[in-house]
Formats: C-alpha cells, structure tokens, sequence
C-alpha cells in the first residue's frame, strides 16, 4: 500500500508518496497558507484516487515529540498524534523530531550527495551527529545499537550561545538586551543570520537595510560589508558549535550538515572558517581533526529517515 511522508518545518511543509521504495509527487505547501497542519495534508490528499490513498503515514517535525500532543516551535501548527490520524483513516501515524529523522537519512544518502568540508575519515561503527541550520536549527545523533542505528532526538539548537572572541561577545550583548536567552538558534538559522546583520550595522553604527535571509546570503562584489561580515561569523560559529556537537556525541563517524541554508552556500561555507572553528578546541584538536564534515546535498534528506520507520 501507499505511504504517505510530511517533513513540516517552521517555514514549509513537505509531502511525498511512498510506493515500492521509491518517492513520488513531492509537493511543498507554505506553513503560513493553512491554519492547521491537517488543513495542509487534506490539500495535499485532495483528489487523490481511493486506491492511491496512503493507509499509513510517517511525518517528522520540527520540535520535540513527547506524548499525543505535537507543539511546533517555530510555526503556530500543533496537533495530536491520534486525532490525525483517526481523521485521515489512517491505519498508524508515526512522528519523529525532524532531526532524529535526519539522523536516520544518513546510511541512506548516497556518496555522491556527501560533500566533504575539510580532512578526516568517518571510523565504523561510531556515533554520528546531524545538525542544521534552517527556520531554526535543529541538531541530533545516530548512535550504533545491537540491532541497528538508533537515532538520538533533541533540542540542541536552543543550548546557550558562546563567545569565542570579543566581537562576537558584543553581538551576544545586544542580543541580550532584546532576548531572555540568546542561544545558538539565535544567530544559526535564517532569522539568526538577519540578527547577526543587524547587530553588526548596530556595531558599526549604521541603520541595518531591511533585509530576508536570503537577502544576506546573496553576496556581490560591492555588497554592504556587514553582509558579508554575518555569512563569515554565521558559518565560524556554526563551527563551533558543529565541534561542540562532535565532542558532545563522540561522534567519530561524522557530523552532517542538512538545512535550508549550508547546502545553498556551500561554495562559499567550503571555504570559510567553518572547519578551522570545529577543530579549535585547544588540546582536543587532535580529538576532533579527525572526523569528517559533510554537508548534505540530498533536497529531501528526512524523507530517507522517514522511509526507515515503516516496517516491511
């Protein structure tokens, strides 16, 4: 029978058939065009024949899930987990954080789609770390188990941001000032990249253009310095926390990197300070130069996790 598939993010949500192993109609519907996630799901569902409705669904979702009740983070969608799927007839309704879904795409995500960021060579059989910068930043781990991978779901994003010099303690300052608790979401995200801009014009004394994340990103010869200042620290400090996250899961089979953001600057993330930050933590540099980065290539990478969680 049919699958169906949903990765919901804060900005976009995603759906995909699943038939025989392979996807189909991958649709995406943005967030603030429905009121409710089922209202999304029912669009996409609209005019399907009854013989290619799914009997059974798997979503993932950005935010963590506890109990019945799903609350996203950074969109107003929340729904239960039973109530949808008695709604939709479906026979079961798995839902998973979208980054233990992530964790769970990366045996599944061919070579060629792996773009290495820096030296080092993932060891057997040993923890990896997934993390990603996107309408929020979502992070987890995939960690061996006697019967195969076990993916580790959780808020890593949302842990308090560090600074590593006094510029960037001063755009901490100012994010204090505006924010009970600036963590690294705060500045690793799309919105974060908007913050750091806008932080950086405050620095320099002069009125932040108002400007979308993808404003900041498109860099120009002749483009405002403080641009091209965010994208630098966006992809230091990333870094940074990319290796705090290494060192956090022990993962010596790799930290990789998914997202709405990294894989659309890579040219430019491959040559910034991204791995010299991730290695630069004093005497555990030897620890860390050795694990591979990747940055993701694949445009649907947690539909590849989702597929793992239907049996047979």
């Amino acid at each position: 029978m049919t699958k169906l598939i949903a990765d919901v993010g804060g900005t976009n949500a995603r759906f995909a058939l699943l038939e025989g192993g392979d996807f189909d109609r991958v649709e995406i519907f943005a967030v603030a065009d429905c009121d409710r996630i089922e209202d999304a799901v029912g669009k996409y569902l609209a005019g399907m024949p009854a013989e290619k409705r799914p009997d059974e669904a798997a979503f993932s979702v950005a935010g963590p899930v506890t109990g019945d009740k799903v609350v996203m983070m950074n969109s107003p969608w929340t729904f239960s987990v039973e109530g949808m799927r008695r709604e939709f007839g479906w026979k079961q309704l798995h839902v998973v954080n979208d980054f233990a879904a992530n964790a769970l795409s990366v045996p599944e995500i061919p070579a060629e789609l792996r773009l290495q960021v820096g030296d080092g060579s993932p060891a057997a059989n040993m923890p990896v770390a997934v993390l990603g910068p996107g309408t929020g930043l979502g992070a987890g781990g995939l960690v061996p188990g006697p019967s195969g991978w076990i993916a580790v779901a959780g808020e890593g994003g949302n842990v308090t941001l560090a600074a590593s010099d006094s510029r960037e303690a001063a755009i901490i300052d100012i994010l204090r000032r505006q924010y009970a608790h600036v963590s690294a979401e705060m500045v690793l995200s799309g919105p974060g990249l908007v913050n750091l801009y806008e932080c950086l014009c405050e620095l320099a004394g002069k009125p932040a253009t108002p400007s979308t994340p993808e404003d900041i990103t498109n860099l120009y010869p002749g483009c405002d310095p403080q641009r091209r200042e965010a994208v630098a620290l966006f992809c230091a400090i990333l870094g940074g926390f990319a290796g705090d996250l290494a060192m956090t899961f022990g993962a010596l089979g790799g930290v990789y990197l998914m997202g709405g953001i990294v894989p659309k600057i890579y040219e430019i993330f491959r040559h910034s300070q991204f791995r010299d930050r991730f290695e630069s933590k004093g005497r555990y540099r030897n620890y860390l130069s050795p694990i591979p980065t990747y940055v993701v290539a694949h445009p649907f990478p947690a539909f590849l996790g989702l597929k793992t969680l239907f049996k047979g």
